[in-house]
């Protein structure tokens, strides 16, 4: 007895992708404080576009051995606020193995002033710091370190100012 020919191929369902805002508006389930990322400030002058840059470094805590990882966010900026949202962690091909944390790289373009950081998680946990940059001076000033009043908000990551990777135009 033959086989009935299949019209059309069985749909497989994919995986659901949580939109930016939705992450936002999540309520973490209750954990303790942890480090897990570390956002690091500076500035950078890139040569081959002679212009200066505001870098926004994202690393984790932890040292992975065998494979180098890249963050991977999505990005919401409104004004002077600027989200990033991790979305989880990518391998990068590369032949040779690297010891090292994950981490992503964020260039903007400097505005002088106040500009607030936000650190969004998956599970909707949020730390936010407020800086103030002051490119003439050439400084980064963390003024605070904060987390939105949200239910079951945690510390997840600290931010700090990168003085030894500053780079300038002389």
């Amino acid at each position: 007895m033959p086989l009935r020919k299949v019209d059309d191929p069985p749909k497989i369902p994919k995986t659901r992708k949580k939109k930016a805002e939705s992450v936002l508006k999540a309520i973490p389930a209750p954990k303790p404080d942890k480090v897990e990322y570390i956002c690091k400030l500076y500035f950078k002058y890139d040569k081959t576009e002679k212009k200066q840059y505001l870098i926004i470094r994202v690393e984790t805590a932890a040292y992975f051995t065998s494979f180098k990882y890249e963050i991977t966010y999505d990005l919401i900026e409104k004004e002077n606020d600027i989200y990033i949202i991790i979305t989880g962690l990518k391998a990068r091909m590369d032949l040779v193995p690297e010891v090292g944390p994950a981490s992503c790289e964020l260039r903007k373009d400097i505005v002088e002033g106040n500009i607030k950081i936000n650190l969004a998680k998956q599970d909707g946990a949020i730390n936010g710091a407020e800086c103030k940059l002051d490119f003439n001076n050439r400084k980064i000033e963390l003024i605070k370190e904060f987390m939105p009043p949200k239910k079951n908000n945690r510390v997840f990551s600290k931010f700090e100012v990168d003085n030894d990777n500053f780079s300038f135009a002389d």
